[in-house]
């Protein structure tokens, strides 16, 4: 049952009562891990469709979440965990009253992400790769790394209805 429900559903002692509870349930978080090999991003799509529908996420954001945190996923995959199957990429997935944030973890060493290519360069134009983190930086509301790079915190902001 999801939080508003029971919220409904209590008496107005109860609901005073619960407050501390509300701080718990908020901050819960949703924890995905995959192995590090493409086929693994449909889990991904699905952990992400599953909990957009969950928490009825806004259509847009939905859209900028999943593109972002395939994104994410596929370069740990590919270039954090060098598609080493014995390596795990970790999603987690937390959500506010005004913001959900994901954060996507490798268990590779990292990269210089100060220092990307603009792939909207006129060299860069043509490249089959490195839109990555350009298309998360975009999609997302604010974007984070750490851990020299194998670790991206991305924040996407609720639209208000």
């Amino acid at each position: 049952m999801k939080f508003e429900k029971i919220l409904q559903k209590m008496k107005p002692y109860e609901y005073k009562m619960s407050i501390h509870i509300c701080i718990i349930v908020l901050s819960m978080e949703q924890k995905l891990k995959i192995s590090s090999k493409t086929d693994s991003l449909h889990l991904v799509e699905k952990f992400v469709d599953d909990l957009s529908s969950d928490y009825n996420i806004e259509h847009d954001v939905y859209g900028n979440l999943l593109i972002a945190a395939l994104e994410a996923a596929n370069n740990a995959i590919t270039h954090g965990n060098k598609l080493n199957e014995d390596k795990q990429v970790e999603i987690v997935f937390a959500k506010g009253s005004n913001e959900i944030v994901l954060t996507v973890k490798d268990e590779g060493f990292g990269f210089d992400y100060q220092h990307i290519p603009d792939p909207t360069s006129p060299e860069n134009l043509e490249n089959m790769s490195g839109r990555g983190v350009f298309l998360m930086s975009k999609l997302s509301d604010k974007i984070e790394f750490e851990n020299n790079g194998s670790f991206v915190k991305m924040t996407f902001f609720l639209l208000k209805k």
